[in-house]
């Protein structure tokens, strides 16, 4: 089956950093679907593994792991889905990932893909949904009110994968006055027609910003990146015994400040629960089921921006070479196998 991947981490500028290479076409066992991939879209995570992580002496390393396709085989475990089904998924970090034109995925963590997407807008979402997802209601849990504190989130990153599907889940199932972050006239158009009540700019203070709009101290923030510029902003801002929540991978992150206000803070990875096998793991293929009803009924929508064009090397280093330079907006996907 045709495939992309490397044997040797670096930078996204070497000729080997990203190849198009052919690997056998693996089998389901257990509840394992075999999936033929017919699109896929680019996280962050992709460009930091491919970085920083060899693949076993002599193997290629195959990244990505949002994606939307058909299920063509399915071992002999599976319960909730059969050949033919349509479905969309983020993967596990710990397995070889979906650019390959065919992939192998533990139906617990797998959803129907939306009967309204096509596949490329469908494999937008499953990554950055799972993650906004769990950092709002089981990390930050938004629903429960901070005794005092404005009815406020505020989304540091609003333009990004997950702050655009943060904003529109919190839009969409709270009744929280939303606050996000953007720094160019593009971005902050496109937050704004995402649902974000208010807009601030992330490259100027952002404490003396919230406090201007006169909502009162923000019950909870959500960091998607970019955290350690910015903690010390948030520490003055945030409500106390409000919550706080980041994804990103700051060197350090000083907590003291937080002490004061007795804030709690969280940190989501969405593989987490692939990972660790955890007892809850249906809980994300239920999730993306739950994201697929709301765009159906068009509570929701795809944040897919750009299309890349056809899966493969050349197409898949320009959109690392862009999510790397830090502008791109919602999500770059790409299409089939040439």
């Amino acid at each position: 089956m045709r495939a992309i991947g490397y044997q040797q981490p670096g930078p996204i500028s070497d000729p080997a950093s990203l190849c198009d290479i052919d690997l056998p076409r693996p089998s389901p066992t257990g509840r394992d679907l075999l999936v033929r991939v017919r699109a896929v879209s680019v996280n962050p995570v992709d460009t930091k593994i491919r970085s920083s992580a060899a693949p076993e002496a002599g193997g290629w390393k195959v990244l990505g792991w949002d994606a939307a396709g058909t299920v063509v085989e399915a071992g002999l475990q599976t319960t909730r889905f059969k050949t033919g089904d349509e479905v969309y998924y983020a993967g596990a970090i710990g397995r070889p990932g979906t650019n390959a034109e065919y992939h192998l995925v533990d139906e617990r963590i797998v959803g129907r893909k939306p009967a309204s997407l096509d596949f490329s807008e469908a494999a937008a979402l499953p990554l950055t949904a799972i993650t906004a997802w769990e950092a709002l209601f089981d990390r930050l849990e938004v629903r429960r009110p901070v005794a005092g504190a404005a009815p406020v989130l505020l989304v540091i990153g609003g333009a990004g994968g997950v702050g655009s599907m943060a904003i529109q889940l919190a839009r969409v199932l709270t009744g929280l006055t939303v606050i996000a972050t953007a720094s160019r006239p593009e971005t902050v158009q496109w937050v704004e027609a995402l649902g974000a009540h208010h807009v601030i700019n992330h490259r100027e203070p952002l404490a003396p910003q919230v406090e201007a709009l006169g909502l009162g101290a923000p019950s909870v923030v959500f960091s998607t990146t970019n955290t350690n510029d910015h903690v010390g902003d948030i520490a003055e801002l945030i409500a106390p015994q409000g919550r706080f929540a980041l994804i990103d991978d700051p060197k350090s992150l000083d907590i003291v400040p937080f002490k004061r206000k007795s804030v709690s803070i969280h940190w989501e990875l969405m593989f987490t629960r692939s990972i660790y096998d955890t007892q809850d793991i249906e809980q994300q293929g239920i999730l993306l089921g739950e994201v697929a009803r709301l765009v159906d009924q068009a509570r929701l929508r795809s944040t897919m921006t750009q299309q890349f064009g056809t899966i493969n090397a050349a197409n898949l280093k320009r959109a690392h070479a862009l999510l790397e330079s830090g502008r791109s907006i919602g999500k770059i996907v790409l299409s089939g196998f040439e």
